[in-house]
């Protein structure tokens, strides 16, 4: 058999299980050759666990109209707001705090994202999303690698 021809392949972040074919994401698959409802459905029941959590998916589209996608972990950044309990990041990082997060969840965030995260070891995986719980306005509780 031969290999599928790829058409095109784009990413879109939905909240999971709860997605709907209104914009953003309909017109998106549409305008890819994507079923928006044959998608959605597939979707909803592979994100179920992730009841409304913003997760991220890759969709790859095939000449024969046909598709795959693949879920990611959801973004650093939401995953950092549930740890600290927060609606929303600081609007001056640098000034305003708005939450705390423990050495122990930054250590639970690492395991949930672990393939998705660039760092070599857990350390320098703990660093990245400490810089962006920093950049939202969050401290970290404690010392990293210390």
């Amino acid at each position: 058999m031969a290999k599928k021809q790829i058409t095109s392949q784009f990413k879109i972040q939905a909240p999971g299980g709860q997605a709907t074919p209104a914009p953003p994401i309909g017109p998106a698959l549409g305008a890819h050759g994507v079923n928006p409802g044959q998608f959605i459905q597939q979707f909803n029941a592979a994100t179920a666990q992730f009841n409304g959590k913003v997760v991220g998916c890759v969709i790859t589209v095939y000449q024969d109209r046909s598709f795959e996608f693949e879920i990611k972990s959801p973004p650093a950044a939401v995953l950092l707001k549930d740890a600290a309990k927060i609606e929303k990041g600081s609007g001056v990082p640098n000034k305003d705090k708005v939450g705390k997060v423990t050495i122990d969840q930054l250590k639970a965030l690492v395991e949930e994202k672990k393939g998705e995260l660039t760092g070599h070891t857990e350390e320098a995986n703990m660093r990245i999303l400490a810089g962006t719980a920093r950049s939202m306005g969050i401290e970290i509780d404690g010392e990293i690698g210390g």
